[in-house]
């Protein structure tokens, strides 16, 4: 079989992050941390921990999120959902994590608690949406805030106007940062950021970059969540069945090409999609020649 063109595309100047889940398994615990490891050298800005609405998984968001703090030099910001949680049960968490060393946020409303796609509902004296909990954030710590924005629009919101109108409400309430939601289509998201500058939105809008494990799954989890599969991807991956490592040159082939595209027209920022894999981001950053860098300090004392 022949392998899949390698792009070259230079753009070692962009800053990246990188999104963890918590482990689910010793196993899967194990994954995580040869992952951190891994990424570790690539220096990003950040690294986030994603928590499960209702503090589902807040013990081991917790756990991760302290040992990332303890262990590694790596910025770590948690993400804090308000579903299914009381304002005082929700500030109680804030609290704790704030007394781990967490000073950067993530603001997420969170999935229905009946799961995606059932209806919405706040919790009886709970914060109201993911505004009221960026102002909660606001009341309780000078927090970097991060939050998600929607470049083909949130599943629940009726049209892109009142999609962009809870953006700006998220923005006007404390947030310093948006990560968007995953997309294939750069076109689709520079029109959105269009229309995010033109609504007076000033704050970085990150792209939200997912390098493809499997694409029958992506194609199945972004059906739920509003985000399309353009064509391309299927012709793309069209003759790898079977071969693992061509469905992963190809996996990180695109992920390079649309980084350098987003690089190409002004983006400076990405947020990588890890799931808790470190091979397929590693292959995507090497095809943008952005290296690991030698801990100086390790290297002179090994």
């Amino acid at each position: 079989m022949t392998k899949p063109e390698r792009p070259i595309a230079k753009t070692p100047d962009v800053r990246i992050s990188f999104e963890f889940f918590p482990p689910k398994s010793p196993d899967m615990e194990d994954q995580l941390w040869q992952t951190v490891q891994a990424l570790q050298p690539y220096q990003p800005d950040f690294v986030s921990v994603t928590y499960g609405a209702g503090g589902t998984t807040r013990e081991p968001t917790l756990a991760t999120v302290k040992r990332l703090i303890a262990d590694t030099p790596l910025a770590t910001a948690s993400h804090l959902t308000c579903v299914g949680a009381t304002r005082d049960e929700v500030r109680a968490v804030v609290e704790e994590f704030q007394a781990a060393g967490v000073r950067h946020f993530v603001a997420l409303r969170g999935d229905p608690q009946g799961g995606m796609g059932s209806r919405y509902a706040p919790h009886p004296g709970g914060f109201v949406n993911a505004a009221d909990l960026v102002s909660g954030l606001r009341d309780l710590g000078d927090f970097e805030i991060s939050v998600s924005a929607y470049p083909e629009r949130h599943p629940e919101s009726e049209n892109d106007d009142v999609d962009l109108d809870m953006l700006k409400q998220k923005v006007d309430a404390g947030a310093t940062r948006a990560l968007t939601q995953f997309f294939f289509d750069n076109d689709i998201f520079e029109r959105y950021l269009e229309r995010v500058r033109a609504a007076g939105i000033s704050i970085p809008i990150v792209p939200g970059i997912m390098p493809i494990q499997n694409l029958t799954q992506l194609k199945r989890f972004a059906s739920m969540c509003g985000a399309s599969t353009p064509s391309f991807l299927d012709e793309r991956f069209e003759g790898t069945e079977g071969d693992a490592q061509a469905r992963a040159a190809v996996a990180a082939d695109i992920a390079a090409e649309q980084i350098a595209d987003l690089s190409r027209r002004g983006i400076e920022e990405f947020h990588i999609y890890t799931m808790n894999r470190a091979p397929l981001t590693i292959a995507t950053l090497e095809r943008l020649g952005i290296a690991a860098k030698v801990d100086k300090v390790s290297n002179a004392a090994a």
